[in-house]
């Protein structure tokens, strides 16, 4: 069964490597339907806004966010 994004319920997040660590309270989390999302939230309000991304253009963020 392919997942998709409106399955996100059932989703394994996980803390962002690209968080600080100083403040685990203020983390960015990741969940990933490998080959179709990656979904981001904020750790502090887990049932708001999420971003829901394809892979292609998560790569493309994290390349761009590792040069500054």
């Amino acid at each position: 069964m392919n997942r998709t994004a409106a399955d996100a319920a059932d989703l394994t997040w996980f803390k962002s490597s690209y968080s600080d660590s100083s403040n685990p309270s203020d983390c960015v989390e990741v969940a990933t339907t490998p080959g179709i999302a990656v979904h981001v939230r904020d750790s502090k309000h887990p049932d708001g806004p999420r971003l829901t991304l394809t892979p292609a253009a998560w790569a493309d963020f994290v390349a761009m966010t590792a040069q500054h």
